[in-house]
């Protein structure tokens, strides 16, 4: 047993928690499965221990964070594991060997939290620039570790912390957006499925672009060609900016972020489609009802909105969301034209999110055929024993008359 070992703290689960699933793979200890004395509560947020079971067997290394109510992270099955530079270097080659086979050129999501190895740790790749969203209360202590071992491995040049949002808020930390290392001189330009999509790092919402929904983007396209596009919650081009790229007719995009819609004008001139690309700023819901109002018709509508059901007490209200996306949008597709719905919410399942976008349709008049389900790209694992990682779901239905 290593020296390190020696002087880790040990935190121990209660006699009736899941030692079982742990041991099978889960990665969560949840605040009321683990014994929270004196001890483990002193424990500085993100320290690391030794997990035991109930009976003193040790499980692994895991990171606790008392303030949490996953209070324990599973990072090594070996509870001897020495988190270095070499342990980060060894998670990040892995991830990216994945990513250099499924992808000609680095633009991706490089680490996805759990199901690579780094708990509560997302990393997206643009080209020579990195995006670290560290989510959980260890990845701050380590991040310095973290940022040279990924410069290290992938030789990007500029790696950006972007520090916001609702699982921080869960861990107990703060928010910020910094540059940790080199320099960027504005928005970055991805390619994606033929169109070119300006990703604000610094700025931008979330890492600055949304990678999981590029096979969604891919299918929709095949629907687009010669067709009238709507494209709402749009962010910086989304569905849109593809569907230009596969010939489409024009695309109505809409986003209640006026910088989120300059950067998608940015994009469509870039991708020589700015004289078939419009906007229009504003609430999404109000702006469905105004297109209800003037009558409008498209070809294809997309509906991609932010998470309405982030956790289980926001499920039922998210669903009425969802439900009311589905109607309004439904009328303003063109008698055999195609309707797009997303959800990226965590609490909402596939089944409840499919029943609640056919309620929807339903009440907006019309009959649909799913056609295609959606989900994450390849470079969003998911790790078969947390099934919250698989939150993405695209469906697409085909409507009547």
């Amino acid at each position: 047993m290593s020296e390190a070992s020696h002087t880790r703290p040990t935190v121990r689960l209660k006699p009736k928690a899941e030692a079982r699933a742990i041991r099978h793979g889960f990665p969560w200890v949840y605040a009321d499965e683990l014994v929270t004395d004196r001890r483990t509560q002193a424990l500085a947020p993100g320290a690391l221990a030794v997990l035991e079971d109930a009976d003193r067997r040790p499980m692994g290394l895991v990171t606790v964070n008392t303030k949490s109510k996953i209070i324990a992270r599973m990072l090594d099955r070996d509870p001897e594991a020495q988190i270095d530079a070499a342990w980060f270097e060894a998670r990040l080659e892995r991830a990216l060997s994945m990513r250099a086979r499924l992808f000609e050129t680095p633009f991706y999501r490089l680490v996805h939290a759990e199901a690579d190895g780094l708990p509560g740790i997302v990393i997206d790749r643009f080209g020579d620039a990195a995006v670290i969203q560290p989510n959980a209360a260890w990845a701050e202590t380590h991040l310095d570790m973290l940022a040279t071992a990924l410069a290290n491995v992938t030789g990007v040049t500029a790696i950006v912390k972007n520090a916001s949002g609702r699982s921080r808020t869960l861990e107990g930390l703060g928010e910020e957006t910094v540059l940790l290392r080199g320099n960027l001189d504005g928005p970055v330009p991805v390619m994606m499925n033929g169109a070119t999509y300006m990703a604000d790092l610094t700025g931008g919402q979330k890492t600055g672009l949304f990678y999981d929904q590029r096979p969604n983007h891919a299918f929709a396209s095949r629907l687009a060609r010669d067709a009238r596009v709507l494209d709402v919650f749009t962010h910086v081009g989304g569905f849109g900016l593809a569907a230009l790229a596969a010939g489409a007719q024009s695309t109505l995009a809409v986003d209640a972020s006026a910088a989120a819609l300059a950067l998608a004008e940015a994009g469509a001139e870039a991708g020589g489609a700015g004289d078939r690309f419009t906007t229009r700023q504003g609430d999404a819901f109000a702006v469905l009802e105004e297109l209800n109002t003037e009558a409008a018709q498209f070809d294809l509508v997309i509906c991609d909105p932010p998470a309405f059901a982030p956790a289980k007490p926001a499920l039922e209200a998210g669903l009425r969301a969802y439900e009311r996306v589905a109607r309004l949008a439904a009328p303003l597709v063109a008698p055999g034209g195609y309707l797009v719905l997303c959800s990226c919410s965590h609490a909402a399942d596939l089944s409840a999110f499919r029943n609640a976008s056919a309620r929807g349709i339903g009440r907006g008049g019309r009959r649909a055929q799913l056609i295609h389900t959606g989900f994450a790209g390849a470079d969003h694992p998911v790790l078969p024993q947390l099934a919250e990682g698989g939150y993405l779901k695209a469906l697409f239905f085909r409507l009547d008359g």
